[in-house]
């Protein structure tokens, strides 16, 4: 087999997947589990990591942070999320063609894919593992919102991971992230990675335009199309 020399890493939550609204009642139920509190004072999550969403959480509401306590919201809101994955097969849903381009670009021999999410690598296990796209990916090489605050820094971690395990170096010219946010794209560029965005979630393709990805598309839903520009992106071959 020879050696992938390309590595994309996904976003999850509006990029592959649509978790059918369950996110803010898993940060409440998580607060309330290892603070007793309710959500009072709801923060912004798009784009942004675990680490940095949950500190802004608990400090929002009145509670002293510390490695533990992160720990423990991080296990509170795994929790949360086995509970309500009924509830999120039935409201979510797989978006348009991200199904199909994971499948393509899994049958080369040429790509490892991963993902790059703000989420903890439990619920990013779980989100795709409700809607049948857990295989398509290599868990190992990704990078997690609890690795760090900064989401540009969890660039370095998963290329450092998908070298471990593949036996080769990934630098900006042969990783690409494919995110919804201009946040992804942020980290990406900062992080050392090309960028594709897809407008399938809060910010249309303007918006991404304006922040300078190397491409925006409106979705995933042309797969060859999608194929065409990772491995474009990425200065890989046409066809493996």
């Amino acid at each position: 087999m020879s050696s992938p020399g390309t590595l994309v890493l996904w976003d999850i939550d509006h990029t592959l997947i649509d978790a059918g609204g369950v996110t803010a009642d898993t940060y409440d139920h998580a607060l309330h589990a290892v603070t007793g509190r309710r959500m009072e004072h709801p923060v912004q999550v798009a784009g942004r990591t675990e680490r940095a969403i949950v500190t802004e959480i608990l400090r929002r509401h009145d509670a002293e942070v510390s490695d533990a306590l992160l720990d423990s919201f991080y296990a509170a809101l795994a929790e949360a999320f086995v509970v309500r994955e009924a509830v999120m097969r039935e409201r979510g849903r797989a978006l348009a063609g991200a199904r199909e381009v994971l499948a393509a670009l899994g049958e080369r021999q040429d790509v490892v894919q991963s993902v790059l999410t703000g989420n903890t690598r439990p619920v990013s296990v779980g989100k795709l593992t409700v809607f049948g796209l857990e295989g398509f990916v290599d868990f190992e090489a990704g990078a997690y919102g609890t690795d760090h605050e900064d989401r540009a820094a969890l660039v370095a971690l998963a290329q450092g991971r998908a070298e471990g395990r593949y036996g080769r170096s990934f630098g900006a010219r042969d990783t690409v992230l494919v995110g919804d946010t201009p946040n992804d794209v942020r980290a990406a560029h900062e992080g050392g990675a090309r960028v594709i965005a897809v407008a399938t979630g809060f910010d249309d393709a303007a918006v991404l335009g304006a922040a300078g990805p190397e491409l925006v598309l409106d979705d995933l839903s042309d797969t060859e199309a999608v194929v065409r520009a990772v491995l474009g992106v990425t200065g890989g071959p046409p066809s493996a």
